[in-house]
């Protein structure tokens, strides 16, 4: 499944991602993969699990990130690139 970050507590090392008109999904940190953590807005790939009245989210891992910005694929003549939203490791 593909869906949008829609809160991360980088301090308590867990957040969620966003369900639509569902409950949303649970991440922990040690879910992650190649991530430290997460930002709002972030495209993760993951699979979900029911866990007794709510979900998780396992094995996530950034998929998109968001055009613009400052990343190291910035074209300075246009000031747009890659900015990167997740931590990668």
């Amino acid at each position: 499944m593909q869906t949008v970050v829609k809160k991360w507590f980088k301090d308590k090392e867990y957040g969620f991602l966003d369900n639509g008109s569902g409950p949303d999904i649970l991440v922990r940190k040690s879910d992650l993969v190649r991530c430290q953590y997460l930002k709002v807005g972030a495209i993760v790939e993951f699979e979900c699990y029911p866990v007794k009245q709510s979900l998780i989210g396992k094995k996530v891992t950034l998929v998109r990130e968001e055009k613009g910005g400052r990343g190291p694929n910035r074209n300075p003549k246009h000031g747009s690139g890659t900015k990167f939203i997740g931590v990668m490791t």
